[in-house]
């Protein structure tokens, strides 16, 4: 499966799958399908999207009006803009000088639409990304070469795989950077970078005029270190000095924190001279998101109704971290970081019994168990593979809590019976 390689169909190629997608792939040779009783999808990038407790009522109807039949602007609408630029301000900006208005925001069709805007937008330079991150920026980064030369950060076991706010700042300033795209909180790690380490982040980009895309679609997925649930989101955005002159460009959406990724409604906050080079980005790549879920995203955000999702959620996904840490560690599974972000966790199998002690094996098992995991590799992002061949996360797999806690709780048992087999 990871020596996938594209191959050419005519003038078309046919590029590999990568991260999740390459992992459902795999299981739909078996049988799977999504909504399947008879799989777990301990591998999903999805949060679950039913009713949680104390959560506001699911959306479940959308009406149309004839305007929303019509192309939108490629920017999306000023209602969803200022209602993003007013939930920042209100999260992450009181009490500062500068705010956010409708101007400092562009929305996109998804995350991964934004981001791959971002990179489209980037003009010739020299872009840091960390490792391990997420896998999608393979080829956001490498479809842009070589027009821009990724630079690989390595983060480090004996840190956690966290990049603290000094060591950022070094890799800036040794690589001769002028941009980094990381995501925080970090997909699969679930470390969390806040405090006076994401100051550091901020304050490192604006002092050496170093563009940081910032992603943070888990932003809501944050817990305290005993598993609690966490007070509240974190953001670059309450790091900022003034949001004109910090070269910050923050990525976040419906997608992950309200449950709603399907509506594919995602969007950029950040200083209006950049904010445009998006826009035009947006205008070549895919003309602007669709009007009408736009306009359901502007309730989504009304400041009741998005406080009380997102504190159900972390109540309800802390207990299923809880759970699946505590499962996977008495299997044997070792964290040199036990997740405060996300819904994943990221364990080493290299103390299981062999042949259990390799990804690439561990996710074919559970895969004839019906259980979908992802190895760890995909996560070694190495855009146009310039690095060497081989992974040091061979013996590292992402599992996700994303579904309901009933799945979980069986797609662990799953799992314990096939190491015990």
């Amino acid at each position: 499966m990871k020596d996938a390689r594209e191959e050419a169909r005519g003038a078309l190629r046919c590029l590999p799958y990568m991260g999740v997608i390459a992992v459902v792939a795999e299981a739909e040779k078996l049988g799977f399908s999504n909504g399947d009783p008879d799989w777990i999808n301990l591998g999903q990038g999805q949060p679950e999207v039913g009713e949680i407790a104390g959560a506001p009522d699911r959306v479940k109807r959308v009406d149309f009006e004839p305007i929303d039949h019509a192309y939108g602007p490629v920017h999306g609408t000023v209602e969803l803009r200022q209602r993003v630029a007013d939930h920042y301000n209100r999260l992450f900006r009181q009490g500062k000088e500068s705010q956010y208005g409708p101007d400092n925001v562009a929305i996109a069709s998804g995350g991964r639409l934004a981001l791959s805007r971002a990179a489209f937008a980037l003009s010739p330079a020299r872009v840091g990304y960390q490792v391990p991150d997420y896998s999608a920026y393979e080829d956001m980064l490498g479809g842009q070469m070589p027009r821009i030369e990724p630079i690989a950060m390595h983060a480090d076991e004996a840190d956690g795989f966290a990049l603290p706010g000094d060591r950022l700042v070094e890799e800036i300033k040794e690589k001769k950077l002028d941009a980094v795209i990381i995501s925080n909180p970090c997909n699969p790690t679930g470390v969390v970078v806040q405090g006076d380490d994401l100051v550091g982040w901020v304050d490192g980009a604006r002092e050496n005029d170093c563009v940081l895309l910032s992603d943070e679609f888990y932003s809501h997925f944050v817990y305290q270190p005993d598993g609690s649930p966490g007070a509240g989101p974190i953001s670059a955005a309450a790091a900022i000095q003034d949001i004109e002159e910090d070269p910050v460009l923050i990525f976040d959406g419906l997608t992950k924190c309200y449950r709603y990724p399907g509506w594919r409604i995602g969007w950029v906050l950040g200083p209006k001279k950049l904010i445009e080079c998006f826009i035009t980005a947006g205008s070549a790549l895919d003309g602007g998101p669709a009007r009408i879920l736009q306009r359901a995203a502007v309730d989504v955000l009304e400041p009741a109704m998005a406080d009380q999702e997102t504190d159900a959620l972390r109540q309800a996904f802390a207990k299923k971290r809880n759970l699946m840490l505590d499962r996977l560690k008495a299997m044997g599974i070792r964290f040199a970081h036990e997740s405060e972000g996300t819904f994943y966790l990221w364990g080493c199998l290299e103390n299981l019994p062999a042949p259990y002690n390799d990804a690439e094996h561990f996710f074919h098992a559970a895969l004839k168990e019906k259980v979908l995991t992802v190895p760890g590799f995909f996560f070694d992002v190495n855009p146009g593979k310039t690095r060497e061949v081989g992974s040091k996360f061979d013996q590292w797999m992402r599992f996700s809590f994303g579904p309901p806690i009933e799945a979980v709780a069986a797609g662990l048992d799953r799992l314990e019976a096939m190491l015990k087999g």
